[in-house]
């Protein structure tokens, strides 16, 4: 067994080994391509033997100030069957990548679900701490999520969406809603210019129009991401980034406009990216993050009541895993974030400054 870093003529190589064990978009090369736009460098180190990979990770490192770095794999590593003796190899293989970036930590966090106490409980032994940030969206990848199964015919699907989601789509359909996929590029300034209402409207920040350009030029020509659009009567209503990866497909980011929100535009939008997921082989439809706080009174209720009308099943993941190389900087970066976090809310000279070095997100 051999470690190996892979470059870019083995693109393939490292999407196969991670499609084959149903691994996340996150986990893709692309995914690492997109981020070293934002400053991030990239790396996919697998452990092989005799041409055949057995497990990998695509790492993130950030350069911070003092010369120092964080690592951090968005949903992973990748490791079958949850083989401890391939972790700590694994691990082992990290170490000098970590002192040559003077690394303060590596963040990991695999999508398995929390049911399976196992892995949470190799990565403890590995040395790895649990990092429990909260219910609502703290963490870097939602720990909350809805995944819905899509091998029924539609028919079936609809059959199971409540009452409510369904004659939503309907009456969208009905009333002349319109819905989509676009290869075009040049619909993508419609996209964002939607994406800038809705963030306005909710209170999210939002990356740049450059961000989602490249982002367009990476996945959209491999056929890992599409554009979807809801109009009625020619005027966009409604906007959002699919993305596909193996079996699976994520919705990871929605649009809408603040007019003829009536029309139920977004439940028609989703029905469109169902059917599409399923008609290019996929059997898994994720709608991504909701809050794991299913008070009526929490803030993203609404959130939580739209997607669940789908009929999805709700996944708890183990959550976000820390592996400090330097215990008092860590401890310093987990104790000073929650302030950053609100001078991030409240000083916007600040705002990407802070939220690009400090705690980046990777999945938006």
């Amino acid at each position: 067994m051999r470690a190996k870093l892979l470059h870019t003529q083995e693109r393939e190589l490292f999407n196969a080994f991670v499609r084959s064990q149903n691994g996340s978009f996150l986990q893709s090369f692309e995914w690492g391509e997109l981020k070293q736009f934002t400053g991030w460098q990239p790396l996919r180190l697998v452990l092989e033997d005799g041409g055949q990979i057995h497990a990998g990770i695509s790492i993130l490192i950030l350069p911070l100030p003092m010369g120092r770095s964080i690592l951090y794999a968005p949903h992973g590593p990748i490791i079958p069957n949850c083989n401890q003796r391939l972790l700590h190899l694994l691990l082992q293989e990290i170490e000098p990548i970590a002192r040559e970036n003077r690394a303060i930590f590596l963040k990991i966090d695999p999508p398995i679900p929390s049911t399976q106490t196992q892995y949470r409980k190799a990565l403890l032994e590995a040395g790895l701490r649990l990092v429990d940030k909260g219910k609502n969206f703290e963490n870097v990848q939602p720990k909350y999520v809805f995944r819905l199964g899509i091998e029924k015919s539609e028919e079936e699907l609809l059959n199971d969406m409540k009452s409510k989601t369904r004659y939503n789509i309907r009456y969208a359909l009905r009333k002349g809603v319109k819905v989509r996929c676009s290869m075009d590029k040049r619909e993508l300034e419609g996209f964002y210019t939607l994406l800038l209402e809705t963030c306005k409207r909710d209170g999210f920040s939002v990356r740049s129009f450059a961000y989602f350009s490249r982002m367009w030029d990476i996945f959209v020509p491999r056929n890992m991401a599409r554009l979807f659009l809801a109009h009625y009567e020619g005027q966009l209503l409604s906007a959002t980034l699919l993305f596909l990866f193996g079996k699976q497909a994520w919705y990871v980011y929605g649009a809408s406009s603040n007019e003829h929100r009536n029309l139920q535009p977004n439940y028609a939008i989703q029905w469109e990216m169902i059917r599409y997921a399923k008609q290019k082989g996929c059997t898994v439809y994720d709608f991504r993050g909701i809050s794991g706080d299913l008070d009526p009174e929490n803030p993203l209720y609404g959130l939580y009541r739209f997607k669940e009308g789908f009929n999805p099943t709700l996944v708890e993941y183990i959550g976000e895993f820390d592996l400090p190389y330097n215990v008092l900087l860590w401890q310093l970066y987990n104790k000073g974030e929650p302030l950053l976090r609100q001078m991030m809310l409240t000083k916007e000279p600040l705002k990407q400054r802070i939220k690009g070095l400090l705690f980046p997100r990777s999945s938006s």
